[in-house]
């Protein structure tokens, strides 16, 4: 078996989502104490949802069109999680002066206001999520998330269109 089957790929999928998880909540969140705002949560959310479509076609390992429809939605969990860690870096890049102020918690959201009203608040995000907490090589969590994204999205996409051989 080749090491980079299918299945291989897709089990290394889990394992970067997984890390990705650890490291926002062990590192980010217990170690630095930094607080997750509503667009830091939105993504975690995406994060593990490309890892629940690629954990469940590790393990069904589907052939042709079972592969390619795991893969697509892969793609679109990553594409979506794309969007909201490209806002969230954009509202880092404005001026203070442009900046969104800051909103009530997610749960309050949540609790108080109609689901969709309450969505379209979280994808909006707030003053809080303009700060920028941590960086790294010049890019804040949320370049960096970004930077993710776009790798698991190529790596869905080459799932998405790879062939079927034998011995995956």
């Amino acid at each position: 078996m080749p090491l980079l089957s299918i299945r291989n790929v897709n089990a290394l999928i889990v394992l970067g989502c997984a890390s990705m998880m650890l490291i926002a909540w062990l590192y980010f969140q217990n170690f630095l104490k930094l607080a997750p705002c509503p667009l830091c949560m939105t993504q975690r959310g995406f994060v593990v949802l490309v890892g629940i479509f690629a954990a469940l076609a590790w393990l069904q390992n589907p052939k042709g069109l079972g592969r390619r429809i795991y893969a697509g939605l892969g793609i679109v969990s990553g594409v979506l999680g794309a969007i909201v860690a490209g806002r969230h870096t954009w509202l880092q890049t404005l001026p203070e002066d442009q900046q969104p102020a800051c909103g009530p918690s997610l749960e309050y959201m949540f609790d108080v206001l109609p689901f969709m009203e309450a969505l379209q608040l979280l994808f909006q995000g707030d003053g809080n999520c303009a700060d920028i907490q941590w960086s790294l090589l010049g890019l804040s969590i949320p370049g960096w998330t970004l930077v993710a994204f776009i790798g698991l999205i190529a790596i869905n996409c080459w799932q998405l269109v790879r062939r079927d051989l034998p011995w995956h």
